[in-house]
This record gives structure tokens, sequence and C-alpha cells, in this order.
């Protein structure tokens, strides 16, 4: 079975620049989660699962408790796209 390939967009690589000068301390953590979206999506610690109402076409996992990355979850081309990151408020 093929991996899972993370898709990067000029958009979220701006928000996750953003999101890093803000947190440098969750740098490590956010990279873990990376790494691990990339290796198995469905990976407990992620907590991947589809939002509702106007984001309904979006996943979400956690960085942290207070932290998540949106996404789109492309199963059939086998696709991560990275949408958003930061906390709750910031995200959905």
């Amino acid at each position: 079975m093929m991996g899972w390939s993370l898709v990067f967009t000029e958009q979220y690589e701006k928000r996750a620049r953003r999101f890093l000068n803000k947190h440098p301390e969750l740098e490590k953590q956010y990279l873990k989660t990376v790494q691990l979206l990339e290796g198995n999506p469905f990976h407990p610690s992620l907590r991947l699962h589809p939002l509702s109402g106007r984001l309904s076409d979006l996943h979400s996992v956690s960085i942290n408790l207070s932290y998540r990355i949106t996404l789109e979850f492309l199963l059939s081309d086998q696709e991560i796209i990275p949408v958003n990151v930061g906390d709750h408020d910031t995200v959905y």
C-alpha cells in the first residue's frame, strides 16, 4: 500500500509559519504531528475526525489539547492537504 502524501499549499505554509513564529515552543510537537499524519493519519493520538457545518468538507487533527490542524482528507488520492493550524477558535 502506498503511503499518504501531504500537499502543502502556499497559503497553508504562510499560516504554519505564522503559527510557529507565535508558538516556537510547539515546533517539535507540530513536526511530530505532521510526520505522524503522513505515516498514519488514523493514529489514535492525532484524533482525526470530520468536521461539520460550514467546514464539513474538512477534517481535524490535534497537535495537543489546545491546538489543531484542519485539513482536506482525500481518500481517493491518498492526499492530505493541510488548510489551517492554530487554536480551536482560529481553525473553526
